[in-house]
């Protein structure tokens, strides 16, 4: 099946000029979503994970489903304020202003092999974001992987500029 497919594109959405991809289509799809699964737990299955990440909220969907599929632990990676107990910080830029995530300080051991799984792969921001909290833990981030990658807005190379291998299901060109 072509995953492409099974994700909507809503036009002009939150703004004019915006194409925005609807991942709900897929989730409500019962062989996009499970092709969707396996597609993204495949470059890491003989790699010994010990812990997938998942950036709120859709990389939350994603990332179980993946540690479940590597018989690895799950770790949230939240928006500020949202963990109850010590956490690790990164702050990062948005369009206008920054943000901050966190992951609780004994999610992730020093030396534990990660992968990071979110929905979609735009600027790179967050992800890369993602990536410099988990490297605060000592740990090592093996890949990141995504459904969907918009890669005229750069993402990926961002990513893998910071020696970090990239997964993208699906990519669509243009915003």
């Amino acid at each position: 099946m072509n995953l492409k497919d099974a994700i909507r594109t809503i036009p002009d959405f939150p703004k004019p000029g915006i194409m925005y991809r609807d991942i709900t289509t897929l989730l409500t799809n019962r062989r996009a979503l499970t092709q969707s699964i396996v597609e993204l737990s495949a470059p890491y299955t003989r790699q010994d994970i010990d812990n997938v990440a998942g950036i709120e909220a859709r990389g939350f969907t994603f990332g179980t489903a993946v540690a479940y599929e590597l018989g690895a632990g799950f770790v949230p990676i939240r928006k500020k304020g949202k963990l109850p107990f010590d956490t690790y910080e990164q702050d990062y830029e948005l369009e206008y202003g920054e943000d901050t995530l966190e992951i609780h300080a004994d999610a992730i051991r020093k030396g534990e092999r990660v992968v990071l799984i979110d929905d979609l792969i735009a600027t790179g921001g967050t992800a890369e974001a993602a990536i410099k909290l988990i490297r605060k833990t000592g740990a090592e981030v093996v890949g990141a992987a995504f459904v969907v990658n918009l890669p005229d807005l750069g993402g990926v190379k961002r990513i893998t500029d910071l020696g970090v291998p990239v997964t993208a299901l699906v990519a669509f060109e243009g915003h």
